[in-house]
């Protein structure tokens, strides 16, 4: 059974999909609201509640013009000494205390025969995801758009020999508070990752990129020292674990097009706007 929070994403899904379907023809507040069966002021109401910002200035993080904006500022932190060596705002905090570890040969020899998995359901603002850790770290995070029973084979073709378990843990729930954006009393998020020396360095690297910024494949690449190797690093990027807290959904095209996403474009298109909106505060197209 849906939690209300998921039941609010859906209708936030299906709007965002409705202003994009629609934008030439400059949809109303009221058009929208009457696509996702609220009347308008519970429609604006329930959108200020998840975003921060009302559905207008929400849309204004989707366009192109902001999407380059954000990646011109995002290329300057990238410089910044600061960043590398400290804080550069409270919307990086997370990324700094995420801390990766890559899995040795002999964890995952053999399908993971060697390890212990715990692995939950949770609601999210962006819908039911699946997490899932080992007693070293964060494995796994994905959405469960196709169901609990789908998500759960994912994540076990992987290790396939694991030993999984359906309970929660402290590892699982400091993972999740990422969702509550709260770095009043920030904790260290260990991640505990297969994968490839070339893939957890790309997906270390995605770390670096803020909340509320964004980057490209070339960029990425760059900034990885993989220079000119766009391709392979945006395969790597699709291969990434675990979604949001590596954030693969702040890699967008060089044009400012959002582009497409493992868990659903419109999720990417969300989940842009919704850091945007709490990093940046409502934005103002001059």
């Amino acid at each position: 059974m849906e939690t209300q929070q998921e039941l609010d994403y859906g209708r936030i899904a299906a709007a965002i999909r409705f202003f994009k379907a629609h934008y030439r023809q400059q949809p109303t507040l009221e058009d929208a609201a009457a696509h996702v069966h609220l009347s308008p002021f519970h429609f604006q109401r329930m959108f200020r509640n998840w975003a921060g910002v009302t559905p207008k200035q929400f849309l204004q993080y989707l366009t192109a013009g902001y999407a380059k904006d954000m990646l011109k500022n995002t290329r300057a932190s990238l410089f910044d000494v600061a960043f590398e060596t400290g804080l550069s705002g409270t919307g990086r905090l997370h990324d700094l205390l995420v801390k990766v570890e890559g899995m040795t040969p002999g964890e995952y020899k053999n399908g993971g025969a060697s390890l212990n998995i715990n692995y939950r359901f949770a609601s999210s603002p962006f819908g039911k995801i699946l997490v899932a850790s080992t007693p070293k770290g964060i494995c796994h995070i994905a959405f469960a758009d196709e169901g609990a029973q789908q998500a759960l084979a994912v994540l076990q073709s992987g290790l396939p020999h694991a030993r999984y378990r359906q309970a929660e843990d402290e590892v699982q729930q400091k993972a999740l508070r990422i969702f509550l954006q709260d770095w009043s009393k920030p904790e260290e998020v260990k991640l505990h990752l297969k994968g490839t020396p070339f893939q957890i360095k790309v997906w270390e690297t995605l770390l670096k990129v803020p909340s509320g910024g964004v980057t490209t494949y070339g960029d990425l690449a760059v900034n990885a020292g993989y220079v000119g190797a766009s391709r392979a690093v945006g395969t790597a990027v699709g291969h990434n674990p675990v979604a949001v807290l590596i954030p693969c959904h702040r890699v967008i095209r060089s044009t400012g097009a959002i582009g497409q996403y493992h868990w659903d474009a419109v999720r990417k298109n969300a989940l842009i706007g919704w850091e945007a909106a709490r990093v940046s505060g409502p934005y103002v197209n001059e």
